[in-house]
């Protein structure tokens, strides 16, 4: 081939150029792409495996434990938390929701949330809990990722049965209200009496919370019921009818 032909035949220097950037800017999109999947895998997968894990662990923990001698706990009726340090109070069970038994600790940050369980409030609003004679059982899980607890939050509708089970009772309520939507600042659904589910006077209630809409934190969704009856556990820890 002559000297002049080869000449002809060499691409333009800068169309050369423009290839190799465009080539370069592909395969960097693919990564980032892959780094993308791979944190989204990761966030909605891997981190629920992880805390369903560790909740699985310490809620087989908590049974064994049920299964010795109670100690002491002198002021366990009046002080939400006196059961519990970095263990659990209870497990609840919310059938409609179809995720399980969730063991329920103190405290609703993330690093108590993020191991799969739900977390009883403490602030801004002190929550009650079950034995109490009156007050709010409020109550808190991630919707999606670390183990997703209240993830088919959606699912509870008016009338379904919410039971929470500790070492000696059944406490069994009934979802009487809901609300779909409202700010994650908005504080008053955790109240003692918790007007805007309807209710005005004194009671023992319960509150479920979560983040809404799905895979986003922008607002909550809320569940009341109110206590209907307790059961005394058996020696066979049989559950109550609305468990079986």
């Amino acid at each position: 081939m002559s000297r002049a032909r080869r000449r002809a035949a060499a691409p333009p220097p800068g169309r050369s150029v423009l290839a190799g950037f465009l080539s370069l800017l592909g395969e960097l999109l693919i990564t980032v792409g892959l780094v993308l999947g791979l944190f989204v895998v990761y966030s909605l997968w891997w981190t629920n495996v992880l805390a369903d894990r560790q909740a699985s662990a310490r809620g087989d923990q908590i049974r064994q434990q049920w299964e010795q001698p109670p100690a002491p706990t002198p002021s366990a009726a009046t002080e939400p938390g006196a059961l519990d340090t970095q263990g659990g109070v209870g497990f609840l069970h919310v059938p409609s929701m179809k995720n399980g038994e969730v063991l329920v600790k103190r405290g609703t940050d993330s690093e108590v949330l993020n191991d799969g369980v739900a977390g009883y409030y403490t602030d801004p609003v002190k929550s009650a809990l079950p034995w109490d004679p009156t007050g709010n059982f409020t109550l808190a899980a991630h919707r999606d990722g670390h183990g997703a607890k209240f993830h088919n939050i959606d699912k509870v509708k008016t009338g379904d049965a919410v039971v929470f089970e500790t070492r000696d009772t059944w406490y069994v309520y009934k979802v009487f209200a809901e609300l779909r939507q409202t700010s994650k600042y908005n504080v008053d659904v955790i109240n003692p009496v918790p007007k805007e589910s309807g209710r005005t006077t004194p009671g023992r209630y319960i509150t479920l919370t979560t983040c809404t809409p799905v895979y986003t934190s922008k607002y909550r969704y809320v569940v009341w019921g109110e206590l209907v009856r307790t059961e005394k556990v058996d020696d066979k820890r049989t559950p109550p009818a609305e468990l079986r």
